[in-house]
């Protein structure tokens, strides 16, 4: 950060464009430092508007002194553009016999909307020069505060859609596109971990082309460098780290420092914004407003967060901790289609435990209800978590697994089978008791092709698997017998 930066006392730069401008800023400095005032500024000359902004490019306020016949086109030059951003500021004082001044009675080109209005000054009079700029800097630094303020304000109204989003996926991307929004910058990349999990790292980049945003992403998901800094540190400009590298491998090199600003929610939720400053220097406002976004983003996330536990708390069964058929419906629909797309089997499994209506004869609710929950602890560890466990009903489970032809199905069922049967589950007082376990098996397409097909194949073939002696696994092939 430089000292101007830093240091809200720093002078403030005065730039002298155009034709003469090394012999008036001489002028300028030594009336200025007659008046006690060569603290307050730092003056230099510059043949073109292009040279002087580029020399003060990151500087957040500044007055601009347009020199001969040129001055106005020197004041409205594009290179201005960085200062008329939130929460910079520009003071102008146009010094030249061409252009319309309160002596002529002419009326000077109106300033724009929320800018300091220029101040004109005919070329004879540059010894009032010094005045001038005091004058003008006193208006800079008024400007400058309100301008600060709007810019606070504005960047609260621009972060009210992220409360009202409750997709923690489309959040990080939300905050990426506030951050190059609010700091005018060009290009940026975020990089989250969104949930309900699992669904991967993401990436989020703007500004790229086309090949290269997806040749970043692809490299970032890979290598997964950056997935120990998601969410972690504060707000900060960082000179080199993980994601220059990452830069530099996709072919842009020497991308600079880059604003970090870390997004979290309250439980899991993390992500990462890291916005390119491709020369321009980050000053404490552009912090400030970064920190702003940072906060509203974060809060977004516990609240999605909150809203998720909720909603996941609703596709949950009281008794065994497990989803319940509701969520279970839900979700065999979306992985059918997602079989259909991918031209992957979906397998399900119907389970009953057999003869539970005994156990709750002779034990009572109280040592059933453990018995279930045991019995879904114990389905847990024969399955993936990719799979989904539902409690359907009673003591009937249902296990849908993804990407597993029925073969590989019936092997997965008999290994649930005989882990049931080798369970020894405790009763309390009376010791501890054996139970078995029906299982039916059935296959997307072959058994059923939408949800209602395949469920009631895989219940039927449970149902004779009971009806063989219980105890076994039946395929739903068998009910064509």
């Amino acid at each position: 950060m430089s000292e101007l930066e830093s240091d809200p006392h720093a002078p403030i730069p005065v730039l002298l464009v155009g034709d003469g401008a090394a012999p008036v800023a001489s002028t300028l400095v030594a009336g200025l430092a007659a008046g006690g005032q060569s603290r307050r500024f730092s003056c230099a000359p510059f043949p073109t508007a292009p040279a002087a902004a580029d020399a003060s490019r990151g500087a957040p306020y500044l007055i601009l002194v347009g020199l001969g016949a040129e001055a106005d086109a020197i004041l409205e030059d594009p290179v201005w553009e960085e200062w008329r951003r939130p929460g910079a500021a520009m003071a102008r004082i146009a010094m030249s016999d061409q252009v319309a001044s309160a002596d002529t009675g002419a009326m000077p080109p109106p300033s724009r909307e929320g800018e300091l209005e220029t101040y004109r000054l005919p070329s004879a009079q540059a010894e009032a020069l010094p005045m001038a700029t005091i004058v003008v800097a006193q208006l800079l630094e008024a400007e400058r505060a309100r301008a600060e303020l709007h810019a606070q304000l504005a960047t609260e109204r621009a972060c009210e859609p992220l409360a009202q989003c409750l997709e923690p996926g489309k959040i990080y991307p939300m905050a990426l596109e506030l951050l190059l929004e609010r700091l005018g910058c060009r290009r940026g990349i975020a990089f989250f971990s969104p949930s309900p999990a699992p669904q991967g790292a993401g990436v989020a980049a703007r500004g790229f082309d086309d090949e290269t945003r997806d040749r970043l992403s692809r490299l970032l998901i890979e290598e997964k460098s950056l997935e120990s800094t998601m969410g972690r540190g504060e707000v900060g400009v960082v000179p080199w780290g993980p994601l220059n590298h990452a830069l530099g491998q996709v072919g842009l090199e020497s991308p600079g420092a880059l604003l970090s600003v870390p997004l979290r929610g309250d439980d899991q939720e993390a992500g990462h914004a890291w916005v390119l400053s491709e020369g321009r220097r980050f000053d404490d406002g552009d912090l400030e407003t970064a920190r702003t976004i940072a906060r509203r983003a974060s809060a977004a996330l516990a609240t999605a967060e909150r809203y998720h536990h909720a909603k996941e708390r609703a596709f949950i069964d009281d008794v065994t901790g497990v989803y319940n058929a509701r969520y279970l419906l839900a979700t065999v629909d979306n992985e059918i289609q997602r079989a259909e797309r991918y031209g992957n089997p979906l397998s399900v499994l119907f389970l009953d435990l057999d003869r539970f209506k005994l156990v709750n004869d002779r034990y009572g609710h109280l040592i059933g209800s453990d018995t279930l929950r045991t019995l879904a602890a114990l389905l847990r560890e024969c399955v993936r978590q990719v799979d989904t466990l539902a409690r359907y009903g009673g003591d009937e489970f249902t296990i849908l697994l993804v990407d597993t032809p029925h073969e590989i199905a019936l092997r997965v069922a008999e290994r649930i089978r005989a882990a049931v049967e080798g369970h020894l589950f405790e009763a309390g007082a009376q010791g501890t008791l054996r139970l078995t376990i029906s299982i039916g098996v059935a296959t997307c397409p072959n058994h059923g092709e939408t949800r209602e097909p395949l469920l009631d194949a895989a219940d039927k073939a449970m149902y004779r698997a009971k009806s063989e002696g219980r105890n076994r696994v039946a395929s739903a092939d068998d009910l064509l017998d």
